[in-house]
C-alpha cells in the first residue's frame, strides 16, 4: 500500500473539496484561520506546478453568518436568497486570501443540467481549461441561488467527483468532519478503525457508511462513497480526510497514510 500512497505525489491535476464544517466554526461563524491556511497551501501547490481546482461548500453557511440569522433558512426561496448573499461573501474571502499569496481565482457555479447537456458541458470544460492554462485557480460551487430539486447535485461531494471527471484530474481530496471510512460507525463504536485503502466498493463496504454529517453540512459517508464510485470509474484517485488542519493536504500528496484512499482502476503504484 505504501507504493500506492507514494504514487499520489505524481498527481498533476488535483481537485480539493472542502465542506461547510471545514470553513466555519461550530458557532456557524467563518473560520478565517482555516481558510487562510487552505489558500496558502493551494497557492504553494500551484507554485510547484500542480494544477488545483477548489470545490467549496459554504454559501448558505456564510450567508447565515453575514445576515446574522439565528438559524439556517428552511424554505427554498429563503435558502436561495441567503446563498446569493453568502456566495458573494465567500468569493470575496477566497479572493482576498489567495491574492495575499499572489494568485487569482475564478468562480464557476454549476447545476446538474449544465453538465448533463453535451454542448454546455463542453463549454464548462473549456472554461476550466482556459482558467487552468492561465494559472487561475477555479473555485467551484453548486449554483444554490437558482438551484431547484430537479437540477441540484444534492451535495458537493458528488459535484467534486463530477468536476474531477470533467477536467481529467489525477486526484480528488475531500476534506470534511469525517477522518475517513471506518469499518463501523465511530459515533457508536469506540473500537471502530479507519479503512486505509479501498480498491473496490462492495455492498459490505457501503454497509459501513453512516448517515449525514454535521448540522452545518449536507453530506455524510454515503455521499462520499458515491463520489468515490464516480471518481474510481473515471480513473481518479480519491482520498477522504479530516479538514481540521489543511496542512493535511500536503501530507496526503506526500504519501502519508492519512484518511481513506480510494484507488482508481489505473492505480497509482510507482
Amino acid at each position: 500500500m505504501n507504493n500506492i500512497r507514494e504514487g499520489l505525489n505524481n498527481s498533476k491535476r488535483i481537485v480539493i473539496k472542502v465542506g461547510t464544517s471545514t470553513l466555519t466554526y461550530d458557532t456557524g461563524k467563518v473560520n478565517f484561520t482555516r481558510i487562510d491556511k487552505l489558500a496558502r497551501i493551494i497557492s504553494d501547490l500551484q507554485n510547484q506546478g500542480k494544477q488545483i481546482v477548489l470545490v467549496t461548500s459554504g454559501a448558505i453557511g456564510v450567508g447565515v453568518d453575514k445576515l446574522k440569522l439565528r438559524e439556517r433558512p428552511q424554505t427554498i426561496p429563503e435558502k436561495q436568497a441567503v446563498a446569493a448573499v453568502g456566495q458573494c461573501e465567500l468569493m470575496h474571502i477566497y479572493s482576498k486570501f489567495f491574492s495575499e499569496y499572489g494568485h487569482a481565482v475564478g468562480q464557476i457555479l454549476l447545476t446538474r443540467d449544465v453538465v448533463e447537456d453535451e454542448n454546455r458541458r463542453q463549454n464548462v470544460i473549456n472554461t476550466f481549461e482556459t482558467l487552468i492554462s492561465q494559472d487561475i485557480i477555479p473555485i467551484v460551487n453548486e449554483n444554490d441561488s437558482v438551484s431547484v430539486e430537479e437540477i441540484k447535485f444534492g451535495e458537493n461531494d458528488t459535484l467534486s467527483a463530477i468536476v474531477a471527471q470533467l477536467i481529467n484530474a489525477d486526484l480528488l481530496v475531500i476534506l470534511s468532519d469525517i477522518d475517513g471510512l471506518y469499518d463501523s460507525d465511530p459515533r457508536n463504536n469506540p473500537e471502530a478503525k479507519i479503512i486505509p485503502l479501498v480498491e473496490e466498493i462492495t455492498e459490505e463496504l457501503e454497509g459501513c457508511a453512516g448517515g449525514a454529517g454535521t448540522s452545518r453540512g449536507t453530506g455524510g459517508m454515503i455521499t462520499k462513497l458515491y463520489a468515490a464510485k464516480l471518481a474510481m470509474e473515471s480513473n481518479v484517485n480519491m482520498v477522504i480526510a479530516s479538514g481540521k488542519n489543511p496542512d493535511i493536504i500536503i501530507d496526503i500528496i506526500n504519501g502519508k497514510q492519512i484518511g481513506t484512499l480510494f484507488a482508481s482502476k489505473k492505480g497509482v503504484r510507482v
